[in-house]
């Protein structure tokens, strides 16, 4: 027979009696499921997120699980948001952070759901048992659960748990069962949470799978704030495999509403089953059930059901369904993959945009927007493998599709879902065939261990990250270097100073996902990461407080980027390092990610620099002169129609040498289209841009890709140039200011005393009135190419030195 304990958390002032007799157990799914949940017209709602769906949940006030795996418990169709049997699981501290049954799953705020700024989800229904913040499992050098992770500047603990307590290691897929993967000390752990069920009373349950134990083990199992706890044996004939735990207020002391458990007046009962010879209950005086695990050379599995039988049923009816609980099963069947759930493949036709005259013209790669899973299809990331005629898209609802029929001259395209439930992924990278998804929680690598298409196994590569419930504070991008280190943005929170030393800063991973460093701080939302064919790295940012215009910016390690919410302990800096360039609200509200044109690809900008545009659906050509260690230039707007949605992330094809692009809606931007993906073309087409930008000898010097009209070129009537600075103040964004008169709002004139012409006719020499270091220009200009075509743009440069030497 199992071995078989029974744990009781009440907070009534009655002590529970649980028999065991007479019961029949329901495996989980093998009910009927239930009806699928009416659809509401709301995305967020409707999508079917896969059987799990991660996210940072809040079980109570003062009670987050800030990597949250939810999953649901009863099988059926419509995935996790359409249950009503849910746990949730804390990969940080690798504690179930609670369980709840209900038809209402979370309230769904936050802004990757509905929108909404400064908010995170919470838990809706019926809660079954929860645990407070802090170690699923006691250290295994004595037992303790003292929270020794890192502490924010609001002395609460975040980030995993050092590896050496526990760590872990990510989740395998089986249908629709979840599997937890992860380590405790030297002891490999798997996990599976379920239900178990018949006609009068219901369950929720952990099947653990544990390995070899050189010491004991203690696990945190529930916790009710402000009782007091007794146990007993249980009678019958199997009294020696049972034991009984009560958890009941002090009747001299009411505990108060709390969050450390279920709502008040509930009664929670725990129960095991095949615990090993030794275990035994322990608790403490704040309330916290645990169990004691014996160390053992031999692998154990055993079995942890939670109930509330005053609510669901009777205290004969949880009995019956106790004593009816199969022996935990064996985990390792489930961990080599399963039947495909997404086996469906979706085609789409390949469209343009704008009417493909001038130097480039833009593909659209329909995305399949149209899906039987409803996926809210807001590409955050992408990235091609080494064919080229396949990509991995990443969407950022937790998606990760592959689209194939790419390169060439795709007519049509075919998509196919592989991965979902991820936490906020916005970067994809593929290194040797492997996908790296970057999210919120974790660098994330997928694997199909059954070659089905499928990912069955989410890896975690990397979870140094660490994480509040700030809506704020993404995960921006993944690229990868010559010496195979990742980079990622950590955004800062929004109007709020930092709590860790992640926020605002760009973060470098290790090859082999065991470290991860901070390059350097000061970003308020870094929304790109850009690594050139040197090693440089560039990052973006976006006005808002303490950072007074957009700034695409050339980085180095240890620099600090002017955002005083990015991280800081003791003296603040006083200085910041300048971008290359500041953008205007007006002409970039958002820029996104930065990359070079490959050599041999699009002709005179071969080696030059992009940003993209999340804001404005734009795409501009950066210039820049390295001085010294200062990098100075400016942007250009590339001759192409406004995309209809954000564009975040950009990479070369491999094959056809093309651009292809993505991106999303999903905070302020001018673009309103839930998510794109497009091919940006080179066609015969002269481009008539400025490919190069530079302070030389006192003057400003633009060099273009074609030869100019030398007439047009050196009248300086055909110039027109305005300069201002901003004000670097707590506000969000600044004012322009006159260079001037610094007290005085608004813009400068400055004058075009001359204009030359180089002996190529291709670089334009300007002389400026007063030619100083300023943080914003804008040059404007009417001109002509040698052949008469016309050239009309503006330039919106940042001058940080005019010191160049040369």
């Amino acid at each position: 027979m199992n071995r078989v304990w029974i744990g009781i958390i009440a907070a009534s002032s009655t002590l529970v009696c649980v028999s065991a007799q007479r019961l029949f157990v329901a495996e989980c799914g093998a009910a009927d499921a239930p009806p699928r949940r009416a659809l509401t017209g709301r995305d967020w709602i409707d999508m079917d997120y896969g059987p799990y769906l991660t996210a940072s949940i809040q079980v109570a006030p003062g009670n987050i699980a800030y990597k949250g795996i939810a999953v649901r418990l009863d099988e059926g169709a419509g995935g996790v948001s359409s249950g009503s049997e849910f746990i949730l699981f804390d990969t940080d501290t690798l504690r179930f952070a609670g369980g709840w049954s209900g038809e209402g799953f979370i309230d769904w705020r936050n802004i990757v759901f509905d929108g909404s700024h400064g908010s995170h989800p919470s838990i809706r229904g019926e809660t079954v048992f929860s645990n407070p913040v802090g170690p699923g499992w006691g250290r295994p050098a004595d037992g303790s659960f003292d929270d020794v992770r890192l502490r924010g500047n609001d002395d609460l603990p975040y980030g995993p748990l050092p590896r050496e307590w526990a760590h872990w290691k990510g989740l395998y897929l089986h249908n629709h069962r979840v599997v937890l993967s992860y380590t405790v000390g030297e002891v490999t752990v798997l996990e599976s949470p379920g239900v178990e069920y018949d006609d009068a009373a219901r369950a929720l349950t952990r099947t653990m799978n544990l390995g070899p134990r050189p010491y004991d083990l203690i696990l945190q199992v529930a916790k009710q704030a402000g009782a007091q706890i007794e146990w007993k044996a249980a009678a019958g004939d199997d009294a020696a495999k049972r034991l009984t735990a009560v958890i009941a207020p002090n009747a001299e002391k009411p505990a108060p509403r709390s969050n450390d458990g279920p709502s008040r007046g509930d009664a929670t009962v725990v129960a095991t089953v095949n615990a090993p010879a030794g275990a035994k209950w322990m608790t403490t005086d704040e309330g916290d059930l645990r169990l004691r695990i014996p160390a053992g050379e031999q692998p154990l599995r055993l079995k942890l059901l939670y109930s509330q039988p005053g609510k669901n049923a009777n205290q004969e009816s949880f009995s019956n369904l106790l004593a009816a609980s199969a022996a935990p099963i064996d985990l390792s069947e489930h961990i080599k993959g399963g039947p495909p759930r997404w086996a469906e493949k979706i085609n789409t036709k390949v469209g343009s945009l704008g009417d493909g005259k001038g130097p480039l013209a833009v593909d659209v790669l329909t995305t399949p927007t149209d899906n039987p899973w409803r996926s809210w299809m807001r590409t955050g990331g992408f990235d091609f493998f080494a064919d080229g005629s396949r990509a991995a898209v990443g969407t950022w609802q937790g998606d990760v599709w592959i689209v194939e029929g790419l390169g060439g001259q795709p007519d049509e395209l075919i998509w196919q879902r592989i991965a979902t439930g991820m936490f906020q992924p916005l970067g994809v990278k593929i290194v040797e065939g492997q996908i790296y998804v970057c999210c919120r929680d974790q660098i994330t690598r997928l694997h199909d261990l059954d070659g089905d298409g499928e990912i069955d196994f989410y890896e975690n590569f990397n979870n140094d990250h660490q994480v509040t419930e700030h809506f704020h504070e993404f995960a921006m991008d993944l690229q990868s270097d010559a010496q195979g280190n990742f980079y990622y943005a950590k955004s800062a929170r929004h109007a709020l100073d930092s709590l860790v030393p992640h926020h605002g800063t760009l973060i470098k991973v290790s090859p082999d996902g065991q470290t991860s460093e901070i390059v350097c701080n000061g970003f308020r939302a870094a929304n790109g990461v850009g690594v050139g064919p040197g090693g440089e790295l560039a990052t973006s940012d976006q006005e808002g407080h303490w950072t007074p215009a957009n700034r695409i910016n050339l980085v180095r390690p240890g620099g600090f980027y002017g955002n005083m919410f990015s991280y800081h302990r003791g003296q603040r800096p006083i200085a910041y390092l300048p971008p290359i360039c500041w953008l205007p609200t007006n002409v970039d509200r958002s820029p996104a990610e930065q990359l070079w044109v490959p050599e041999n690809t699009w002709g005179q900008l071969a080696g030059k620099m992009l940003s993209l545009s999340y804001g404005t659906g734009r795409i501009w050509h950066v210039m820049y002169q390295q001085v010294g260690d200062v990098a100075q230039g400016g942007a250009v707007q590339l001759p192409l129609p406004e995309f209809p949605t954000g564009i975040m992330r950009g990479r070369f094809h491999p094959g056809d040498g093309q651009l292809y692009a993505c991106g999303l809606f999903g905070w302020s931007s001018d673009k309103t289209q839930p998510g794109g993906f497009y091919r940006i073309r080179r066609t015969d087409e002269p481009w008539r841009l400025p490919t190069a930008l530079a302070v030389r000898d006192n003057r400003l010097a633009v060099t273009f890709s074609e030869p100019l009209d030398e007439a047009e070129a050196t009248d300086y009537f055909n110039y027109n140039v305005e300069r201002w600075n901003y004000r670097w103040t707590a506000n969000y964004g600044s004012k322009h200011y006159s260079v001037e008169n610094p007290r005085r709002q608004g813009q400068d004139e400055v004058e075009v005393l001359d204009a030359a012409l180089s002996a190529d006719g291709r670089t334009v020499l300007l002389e400026l009135e007063d030619l100083a270091p300023v943080m914003q220009m804008e040059v404007s200009y009417t001109l002509k190419t040698a052949d008469g075509a016309p050239i009309q743009q503006t330039i919106w440069n940042t001058i940080n030195t005019v010191d160049t030497d040369r």
